[in-house]
């Protein structure tokens, strides 16, 4: 076979680009990034938490970082409403909405819907537990001795 043909094959040429494939091209820098899994729910209870009083999608549009459309901050917010993180109430045609947990209310919500999702919670638990520092593990007990002591009064 003749490596110079071979070498001419599709399937061996950068793209037009010339950027290799898998790597990022001058478009992907800028797309924006990615948010992880619950960053825009934050934001949004951040955003809300700042507000004074009630706020209108409309208004937590603008003071977020991006340019996230209107229905999907609709989206957000309807998601925190069913997850009891923010409440609603008429004003005219729309809601106006007010926080109701914070970021670490959000968190550890996260964090019992996958326990809850799980057929084992005692194995889930106990590798938590076994994979906390030793300083988390302590605020732990002492948070549980604390919810132990208030279910005793």
């Amino acid at each position: 076979m003749d490596t110079a043909a071979a070498s001419h094959h599709p399937h061996n040429e950068l793209p037009h680009d010339n950027v290799p494939p898998g790597s990022a091209s001058a478009s992907d820098a800028r797309r924006p990034r990615k948010r992880g899994q619950g960053e825009l729910e934050a934001q949004v209870l951040a955003v809300l938490r700042s507000a004074n009083g009630p706020a209108t999608a409309g208004w937590v549009q603008e003071h977020l970082d991006g340019d996230l459309a209107y229905t999907t901050v609709i989206t957000i917010l309807s998601r925190l409403y069913e997850k009891k993180c923010v409440t609603r109430s008429r004003q005219g045609r729309s809601y106006v909405w007010t926080s109701a947990s914070d970021e670490a209310g959000l968190a550890a919500l996260r964090m019992r819907r996958v326990l809850d999702g799980e057929r084992d919670r005692e194995a889930v638990l106990a590798r938590f537990v076994s994979a906390l520092s030793p300083g988390d593990e302590e605020r732990l007990r002492a948070l549980l001795a604390q919810t132990t002591e208030k279910d005793e009064d």
